[in-house]
């Protein structure tokens, strides 16, 4: 990557994670191979090969490198954290009816939601098959405890995103769940196949925890505020497929009898109109609700940088730092 560019954090950690990342890379195309079924492989390549940052499979490796593990196990480890990760792609976007994921059509439009569901099956499985090999037992109750909680965070989501008596608490429940989980999970993981000191997983798993939570919480920001081109979905998705996330969440709570009505009938109700969405941002507006978003992502990634501060000094924590500031760049 010596392009004479600045690079951006994650590009760093992926240039110093090369070899690794590359060994990751192998493993992936090995073990999404399919002797019987070739639609496996033409839906999982889809996604997997789509040009994402393979953000959770780098904090594997990164905390394993950190920790000193000299075995080959973090591949195996990092290889099932983007197995998970791309199984849930898949379902969600079957649940959310999306048309768009990274900026490409999404699979379960190329192909139909049978296959989406069926294929992210199919991956889960295999992440349950490669979470074996290290035989470490610690490490599968990690991994699967996160993808229990992925699945549970998701579930609870259907039914607190469209209740406006979902306060922040609430929120916070289904954020840990559906993303943070796999963030933490992910960095914990590398500490414990290292047999790092229990303080040092502690602070890897802290680290993950915040990081993932300030990830989505900037997700969700970006919905209302972000650049399709950059995000690859589209301003006001959340709000059409009525999701009750933070920036309306601080808007309710702050709501006068008209504004709520208003939100009962959008979210709650589903009866949108031309122009609503206009209006939700005037709202968000009016309450200083994004500004407030904001700043809670920004305190989040301040918890990240600070699970790391007691480790040792490594260039891979350096670049764990950056990248809990590069994950909230996108919304400064």
């Amino acid at each position: 990557m010596s392009t004479g560019t600045i690079q951006k954090p994650h590009e760093r950690l992926a240039e110093a994670l090369a070899g690794d990342m590359a060994a990751v890379s192998t493993l992936i195309r090995e073990r999404m191979a399919s002797e019987h079924a070739p639609r496996i492989p033409e839906v999982t390549a889809h996604l997997v090969e789509a040009g994402g940052k393979r953000l959770r499979p780098m904090l594997t490796l990164a905390a394993a490198r950190l920790c000193g593990y000299q075995g080959p196990y973090h591949i195996h480890l990092a290889t099932t954290v983007e197995f998970i990760h791309t199984a849930t792609l898949l379902h969600d976007d079957v649940v959310d009816e999306s048309a768009q994921r990274r900026g490409r059509p999404t699979a379960n439009l190329l192909w139909d939601n049978q296959s989406s569901v069926l294929v992210g099956d199919y991956l889960f499985a295999r992440s349950f098959q490669l979470m074996t090999e290290p035989g470490s037992m610690r490490v599968m109750k990690i991994l699967s405890n996160a993808a229990a909680t992925i699945a549970e965070g998701e579930v609870l989501q259907l039914t607190a995103a469209q209740n406006l008596k979902t306060d922040e608490s609430v929120y916070l429940q289904v954020v840990r769940g559906k993303t943070a989980a796999l963030f933490s999970a992910a960095t914990e993981v590398g500490g414990v196949i290292a047999d790092a000191p229990e303080a040092t997983v502690k602070a890897l798993f802290d680290y993950g925890d915040a990081l993932g939570i300030a990830f989505q919480i900037v997700d969700d920001l970006l919905d209302y505020q972000g650049d399709s081109a950059a995000t690859g979905k589209n301003i006001g998705d959340d709000f059409r497929e009525r999701k009750l996330t933070l920036p309306v969440i601080k808007a309710v709570a702050r709501a006068d009898t008209e504004e709520r009505a208003f939100w009962v009938r959008t979210i709650e109700r589903g009866k949108q109109e031309e122009g609503d969405l206009d209006h939700a941002l005037a709202l968000l507006n009016k309450h200083g609700t994004l500004a407030a978003t904001q700043a809670d992502a920004l305190e989040w990634a301040a918890k990240a940088k600070a699970a790391l501060a007691p480790l040792p000094q490594h260039d891979i924590k350096d670049m764990l730092t950056d990248i809990a500031d590069y994950v909230v760049a996108r919304i400064t």
